[in-house]
């Protein structure tokens, strides 16, 4: 049984930290003034604002910052500046004892999908998928995206939807949501981190990739089993892609939809998460319904 942490009440705190790339101050002052709208106090982490070369503060800085808010009882939720790299450099020093008999929510995505898979395989907990302080900006700020991670914060249900599009395979189907950067997926993948996905919803998106890379990293999931057994398959964005001097001859969804083309459960594609301002509040490891229809689809719980 999936361990679900406490929702959260008005009054209660959210800790911010960057565990992995740099984030200005600014920006992070202008999240967390949003957050305090919402009627929490937020604490920014002294590795807001810094800077160690692309890391937002050298490795045991990091590592020590994350591992007293996770031990924290007052702060009730971890909302993650921004990701980037280096969450993998300081996951295994990580100490989850606390954790596990206090969890709190989670929130990110991106390099974050590596710390989401590893809680999840390991230990049954809930996590959110979610965008982090760097997309919470005077842009968003009113948007319905930004509006579902005060929601889901709160433990209001939902309902996200889509319109149809011709990659899709129809289909019903009920498991627990897991995944969400396909690069740091394989990245983990023969780890102990790996997610066993039998019976699962799979999430995948990405960023600023090569085409070639790609079709590598779905090969690498295919291979190693990931696929074989999924309850559905829900295909965000992948924005930025690159091509090398020789074109690939084939999209990001192309690669995707080639690659699952012999199974029989339902593929959603073009779901609104990913590194774009469309980017949807999920909770990773509690049971979603997954309907993908001839005129829409839907991912719910």
């Amino acid at each position: 049984m999936v361990k679900i942490p406490p929702y959260l009440k008005k009054g209660d705190l959210i800790g911010v930290t960057c565990s992995s790339s740099k984030m200005e101050l600014q920006a992070a002052e202008y999240a967390a003034g949003v957050l305090s709208s919402w009627g929490y106090r937020v604490h920014l982490g002294i590795t807001v604002g810094t800077s160690f070369h692309n890391f937002s503060a050298p490795d045991e800085l990091r590592l020590e910052e994350l591992q007293d808010m996770l031990d924290d009882p007052e702060i009730k939720a971890i909302v993650f500046g921004r990701g980037g790299y280096g969450m993998v450099c300081i996951l295994d020093k990580l100490d989850f004892t606390r954790f596990r008999k206090h969890p709190k929510w989670l929130c990110g995505y991106s390099d974050i999908t590596v710390l989401h898979a590893h809680i999840h395989q390991r230990y049954g907990i809930a996590t959110m998928h979610s965008m982090m302080c760097s997309g919470i900006t005077p842009e968003t700020i009113d948007n319905e995206y930004v509006q579902s991670l005060e929601n889901v914060l709160k433990g209001k249900s939902y309902k996200y939807s889509a319109p149809a599009h011709p990659f899709n395979r129809e289909g019903k189907a009920t498991g627990q949501l897991v995944g969400g950067n396909l690069s740091l997926l394989a990245n983990i993948s023969g780890s102990k981190s790996q997610i066993k996905t039998k019976g699962k919803i799979l999430l995948l998106e990405d960023i600023g990739e090569y085409r070639y890379n790609i079709d590598r990293m779905m090969y690498n999931l295919k291979r190693a089993g990931w696929l074989d057994e999924l309850a559905g398959l829900v295909v965000g964005a992948f924005t930025d892609g690159k091509e090398t001097t020789t074109p690939f001859g084939q999209t990001e969804y192309e690669i995707i939809h080639n690659l699952v083309k012999d199974y029989g459960y339902p593929v959603f594609f073009g779901f609104p998460s990913g590194h774009q301002p469309e980017n949807y509040t999920l909770q990773l490891g509690i049971k979603h319904q997954l309907k993908v229809g001839e005129k829409f689809s839907y991912l719910a719980i």
